[in-house]
């Protein structure tokens, strides 16, 4: 295998697996910042600084979340990581 081939291979393969990283994390992170701006909100308006009032809703929403799109994001690292043990035999010729 030519290097130049090689290292784009491997630049293709870590792309692709930061896109998968990113689609992973953003049903979870997002929602969870969303929830964490609304209650700092709240919290700023009523003057409660309360650290617990802030993280158990945010607890609920990053479990409710799991619970909603675990699914659906293991199926994609598992398809990925199907994809990348599929492409070894192309690193051993």
């Amino acid at each position: 295998m030519d290097s130049t081939v090689g290292t784009d291979y491997f630049i293709g393969v870590a792309q692709h697996a930061l896109w998968v990283l990113a689609l992973a994390s953003v049903p979870i992170l997002v929602p969870a910042l969303v929830a964490g701006l609304v209650l700092g909100m709240v919290q700023a308006a009523t003057s409660i600084q309360e650290q617990t009032l802030a993280f158990v809703p945010k607890l609920i929403v990053v479990g409710v979340c799991l619970a909603l799109f675990g699914g659906a994001i293991i199926t994609l690292l598992a398809d990925f990581m199907r994809e990348m043990y599929a492409r070894i035999p192309d690193l051993v010729q």
